[in-house]
């Protein structure tokens, strides 16, 4: 596929519009203390302005919310923000499902009732997929959003820490893309990028047969196909690092079938991502390797990134720190 071939070339390009922190709305549960926290924490370290700030109240934290609940949350959140305000982070763990649909997806490309007919067919393209310059609200109709789960008051600050942390220096870091034995969830890794040294970067990239990590202390990226990843308390990762792997239910957060992607934020990594309900292995409902390290390259934020990796994102969750930007240049 020409994207894995183009990487060496377009990987120093760089991004002239990555997002701002003025640039993102926040949006406060007012009925769980711990969204009022960390939303509070948020917007002391990243400097968000008062008028971007959103107060709503879901009572009982449900996992799922039905459309209809959706959309009235949908013009609570529309009418309070301006159109300067170009992302958005919801803060609280639960809801973060619309029926078959992410919460993100369900905000920033509108409710898919289609999919939820048929959640392992075919996904719809993202106009955002791969996309070049420009604000992804004023140049494509999106406004991007993420959720910032906050199971753990401590580790969402120390997340939100890694994020601003990550924008103070280029670390010296690696990326790994594993080829697992897991041949059902390994459907995305002929596009990993090969292995390589980008040394403008500071980046060693990693392609490599294995079903883990382990010892491992310089990860910006690791992206893998497996239910349940092992060895995470063995990893360390740099502020910053994007952490993900293909399965079915890691964007159900408190579900237990499969791994959750809380693993990867509770293991150290910056933001992450997964599908909420069956997707089936269609590679273009998770993100694409060589896309999402390109952009990341580039100096896009970790929400711009991630949101430019997916091409079907309707039943994916993206979770985790908006702002990071280890490269932002």
């Amino acid at each position: 596929m020409c994207l894995a071939a183009g990487f060496a070339s377009a990987q120093m390009v760089p991004v002239k519009s990555a997002l701002q922190a003025e640039q993102l709305g926040l949006v406060i549960n007012d009925d769980d203390p711990s969204s009022v926290e960390v939303g509070e924490y948020y917007i002391k370290r990243r400097n968000i302005p008062a008028k971007n700030v959103v107060h709503v109240r879901i009572p009982n934290k449900p996992r799922k919310l039905d459309p209809a609940q959706f959309a009235l949350l949908k013009e609570r959140i529309d009418a309070a923000l301006g159109p300067d305000v170009q992302a958005l982070l919801m803060v609280w763990t639960a809801p973060y499902a619309v029926d078959c649909n992410s919460i993100t997806s369900a905000y920033t490309l509108g409710y898919d009732g289609e999919q939820c007919a048929k959640p392992c067919g075919p996904g719809k393209d993202s106009a955002y997929f791969n996309a070049g310059a420009g604000k992804p609200l004023s140049g494509y109709g999106m406004r991007l959003s993420m959720l910032l789960p906050t199971e753990s008051v401590e580790g969402s600050k120390a997340l939100i820490d890694r994020g601003v942390l990550s924008g103070l220096r280029t670390p010296t870091a690696s990326a790994y893309f594993l080829v697992t034995s897991d041949n059902a969830r390994n459907s995305r890794a002929r596009f990993f990028p090969r292995s390589m040294t980008v040394p403008q970067k500071k980046l060693v990239v990693n392609n490599q047969r294995a079903d883990s990590l382990e010892s491992v202390n310089d990860i910006i990226i690791y992206q893998t196909g497996l239910a349940r990843v092992p060895k995470l308390d063995t990893l360390q990762f740099v502020p910053g690092a994007l952490a993900d792997h293909l399965t079915s239910f890691g964007g159900d957060l408190l579900g237990t079938t499969q791994m959750s992607s809380l693993r990867w934020l509770e293991a150290g990594a910056t933001a992450s991502y997964g599908t909420v309900t069956e997707p089936c292995n269609y590679w273009q409902k998770f993100p694409h390797g060589t896309v999402l390290l390109t952009q990341y390259l580039k100096g896009a934020t970790a929400i711009e990134a991630y949101w430019k990796s997916v091409m079907w994102p309707a039943q994916g969750l993206f979770i985790g720190e908006p702002l990071a930007a280890p490269y932002r240049n």
